[in-house]
C-alpha cells in the first residue's frame, strides 16, 4: 500500500509503478466512484477489445469478472 497526499484541489498522484503496470499515460480515462466507504478508481479503455487483450491471462475468467461487475453495478 502506498500513501499519497491530496492537494488543496483534491488532486492525488498515482504512483509510477501502478501507472506503468496499468499503462496509465497522459489522456488515460479513469472512472471515480464511491462504493460503501471507499473511493474507487477504475480504468476506462479507449479501445476495450484491443487494450484488454491478455488482461485475464491469470486469475478469474473474463466472464466471471464481468458478471461480478454487473451485479455490483445493479446494487448501486
Amino acid at each position: 500500500m502506498t500513501i499519497v497526499t491530496a492537494t488543496e484541489k483534491g488532486q492525488v498522484v498515482i504512483p509510477a509503478d501502478i501507472r506503468k503496470k496499468h499503462r496509465i499515460v497522459k489522456g488515460t480515462k479513469l472512472a471515480i466512484f464511491e462504493k460503501d466507504d471507499e473511493i474507487v478508481i477504475r480504468l476506462l479503455f479507449k479501445e476495450p477489445v484491443k487494450e484488454a487483450r491478455g488482461f485475464f491471462k491469470e486469475g478469474k475468467s473474463a466472464l466471471q469478472t464481468l458478471v461480478k461487475d454487473r451485479r455490483e453495478e445493479a446494487k448501486r
